[in-house]
């Protein structure tokens, strides 16, 4: 193991809050995943970066169950680095999971997500806290230089961003880009599963926060394998509907439950005249045609979307109730004896 010498130990020293109960300006956490030839030179760019902010900050490492010698690495770094901490998961949860793993584990007020293949660059953390401090509460990378092939990444993530901005309402060039610099409050009622960490300004801007997007550096992955393929794109297409539901009918599920039922309602009904009227005008017997049977189908049908959707209204009212979890966000108080006070 490497011997610090007073110079080093000096540095550290003052990178690290004075105490253990400090709390960090900043907060970087990166998801890792067989990384290992990436990991010396990014903290090194990461050490780098973070000497030129002139605050406290703090790096967290999540292993997402590396199979090569990542862990390895990162236990060898935090031993030599005091502003380094290091969440080792049990297995891959993948990048979702790691990255909520993050935020649980970061102290700092400003928490700041990036890769650690090193096509993120660390020196752009400045200008996300710059921009930060022009009173947004989240402010999203864009690779718009990106150096990824074109086929197979640069046009689906075009089409998909394209489809995240329409149906999320909040239009960023680049949800697939994890560089993003957050206020602790702006992530405090954020829980992920499933693909939804690209979706988290969504989030944010659902409970006030403002966001904006600055351009960020974007390299070529030079070390390590990418883990990123086509097949994320369905997992993408079904986290888009979730989504959407929950943008439009996540405190009125009945809406959209009760808007199917009415739909089968109609059909049925619309079925069963055309029926008659085929048996009074054409005298044609309802086992001649399948309209009968399609009207009794749809009106089960539509029985049973107005009973989910008064299921789900009732599982949203628990929610909510046993919680005793607002449906509102309130931005400050003012004349407040206790300002914290709902």
């Amino acid at each position: 193991m490497k011997i610090l010498d007073d110079e080093e130990e000096e540095q550290l020293s003052e990178a690290r809050p004075s105490s253990a109960t400090d709390t960090p300006e900043v907060s970087v956490f990166l998801p890792v995943f067989n990384e290992e030839p990436n990991l010396r030179p990014l903290h090194a760019k990461l050490d780098e970066a973070l000497k030129s902010l002139g605050c406290s900050a703090e790096i967290v490492y999540v292993d997402d169950g590396s199979t090569d010698g990542s862990l390895t690495i990162l236990r060898e770094i935090a031993e030599l680095d005091p502003r380094v901490r290091v969440v080792a998961l049990r297995r891959n949860y993948g990048q979702t999971a790691a990255m909520a793993a993050g935020i649980d584990a970061a102290n700092g007020k400003v928490l700041i997500p990036m890769d650690a293949d090193l096509q993120n660059d660390p020196a752009d953390i400045t200008r996300l806290l710059k921009k930060l401090d022009e009173g947004y509460d989240v402010v999203s990378g864009w690779r718009k230089n990106r150096k990824d092939k074109m086929i197979t990444r640069k046009i689906p993530s075009m089409i998909a961003n394209r489809l995240i901005s329409w149906i999320g309402g909040v239009p960023l060039h680049d949800y697939g880009c994890s560089l993003k610099a957050y206020r602790r409050e702006s992530l405090q009622d954020v829980r992920l599963y499933g693909e939804m960490h690209r979706f988290i300004p969504i989030y944010a801007a659902w409970a006030g926060a403002r966001v904006t997007e600055i351009p960020v550096e974007h390299h070529a992955r030079t070390m390590g394998k990418s883990k990123y393929g086509l097949s994320r794109t369905v997992k993408v297409i079904f986290d888009l509907m979730t989504i959407k539901f929950m943008a439009s009918y996540q405190t009125k599920p009945i809406y959209v439950f009760g808007s199917f039922g009415m739909l089968a309602f109609a059909v049925s009904i619309l079925s069963g005249l055309y029926a008659v009227f085929l048996k009074i005008v054409h005298k044609a017997d309802f086992v001649q045609t399948p309209l009968p049977i399609l009207s009794v189908v749809m009106f089960a049908v539509g029985v049973q979307f107005l009973l989910m959707g008064l299921l789900a209204e009732m599982l949203v009212r628990t929610y909510h109730e046993s919680q005793a979890k607002a449906i509102y966000a309130v931005r400050e108080r003012l004349g407040f004896k206790n300002p914290t006070s709902n």
